[in-house]
């Protein structure tokens, strides 16, 4: 079973925050808050999704890399999370 699916419910419950979170920019935007407070709700924003991505990064570690039974299935996560830490950095 994937980590994503075990932890399914904590997964969601983040992503809902970040949908509140975003929901909040664009209350923000719609009612000409200053610059520097919206700017903070973006900030914030970035925190959370990184904060995910950095939850996920290390449950595909430990369920993918650590996990893993055989030297194929080991290589193979490494390379699933060497291509998403590049699409992370761009």
């Amino acid at each position: 079973m994937s980590h994503t699916i075990e932890n399914k419910t904590k997964l969601l419950a983040r992503v809902r925050r970040l949908k509140g979170q975003m929901e909040a920019v664009e209350r923000a935007l719609e009612q000409e808050v200053g610059c520097a407070d919206v700017l903070q709700l973006v900030a914030s924003v970035r925190g959370a999704i990184n904060g995910l991505t950095a939850e996920l990064i290390e449950d595909h570690i430990e369920h993918h890399l650590l996990g893993a039974t055989n030297e194929a299935d080991r290589r193979l996560a490494a390379n699933e999370l060497e291509t998403v830490v590049r699409t992370y950095l761009k």
